[in-house]
């Protein structure tokens, strides 16, 4: 059974609410396209539902549920869009026996269009992870680990531009900082580059070469910090051509997507969605064609 996370669904846009008001109003006219976007992160793993032992999260979540919502909105949805936000590996027996074929063949039969990398990928070192994606039909993006001189150099992409209905889509990653979180055999000899500079310098890129209407942030940054620490809101507000940021590593299950304006006043939209594909995270995005203006509903769906 599909039961809504959110039961009021909440509108963020990118300028006025009047004006959005305007765009949902002409949904259904030919310059409008609804993109919709769905999402996961931190799934670790967890293939199976959580079993039935009195614990808060028993009878939830599973591949088998996930796949049949997936499948069920793109049933009645043109502009589908799947994503996720990183640490697909570790957590159950499933990852020690198979170091992450299995999670990367249930997300490709799922028809993930994308995922960037999370600090647990590395788990089965920086080999483990490279010996699994041939496993995988879907592209991982990273834009700030430099790959050069290790087996994932020629396995990974910056970016990737997506066409749904003449909308350019641009998604990109950010992984959070190894050095001190992840064993530095497992990683090698990848270089943790700066967040924020290379997601402006990608996203600037989108906008400016790649014509995308829209750009989307894969984010294992994390959501926020008490310390000083790049994170999905750091990001967000030091940004200029990102619109959306899909986050990881924090476990952060939000109550509705929070909107923060970046470095030039334009609105930019974080969602996360916990963790163990307890949610399957959905976000109904208006865009005008030819134009970067967008409006945004969110009704993230419960895996139950």
């Amino acid at each position: 059974m599909i039961r809504r996370q959110f039961l009021r669904q909440s509108t963020l846009a990118t300028g006025s609410l009047l004006w959005s008001s305007s765009l949902l109003a002409a949904v259904g006219q030919p310059e409008v396209t609804k993109l919709t976007l769905l999402h996961t992160n931190d799934v670790h793993s967890r293939i199976d539902p959580f079993p039935m032992d009195g614990s808060r999260n028993q009878g939830q979540g599973g591949a088998a549920r996930r796949a049949a919502m997936i499948a069920a909105v793109r049933n009645v949805e043109p502009n589908v869009l799947l994503v996720d936000a990183g640490d697909i590996f570790q957590g159950t027996p499933y990852f020690n026996f198979f170091k992450g074929e299995l999670e990367m063949q249930l997300m490709s039969d799922m028809g993930y269009d994308a995922g960037t990398i999370g600090n647990h990928d590395f788990d089965a070192g920086i080999e483990g992870l490279a010996r699994q994606m041939p496993h995988a039909n879907f592209p991982l993006l990273i834009a700030n680990y430099d790959f050069r001189n290790t087996p994932m150099e020629e396995l990974v992409s910056v970016y990737k531009v997506f066409t749904r209905d003449d909308i350019r889509i641009g998604v990109f990653g950010l992984g959070i900082e190894l050095t001190g979180l992840v064993p530095d055999k497992l990683y090698g000899e990848t270089r943790y580059l700066d967040p924020v500079l290379e997601g402006n310098r990608i996203a600037k890129h989108l906008v400016h070469e790649e014509k995308c209407n829209l750009v989307i942030c894969l984010s294992h940054l994390g959501y926020r910090y008490k310390e000083n620490k790049v994170s999905d809101q750091v990001l967000a507000d030091r940004s200029e051509n990102i619109d959306i940021i899909i986050g990881g590593h924090t476990h952060t299950f939000m109550d509705r997507p929070e909107t923060r304006n970046n470095q030039v006043g334009k609105p930019v939209i974080i969602n996360q969605v916990g963790w163990a594909g307890l949610i399957l995270g959905r976000l109904d995005i208006y865009l005008e064609k030819n134009k970067r203006n967008h409006c945004v509903t969110c009704s993230n769906l419960q895996v139950s």
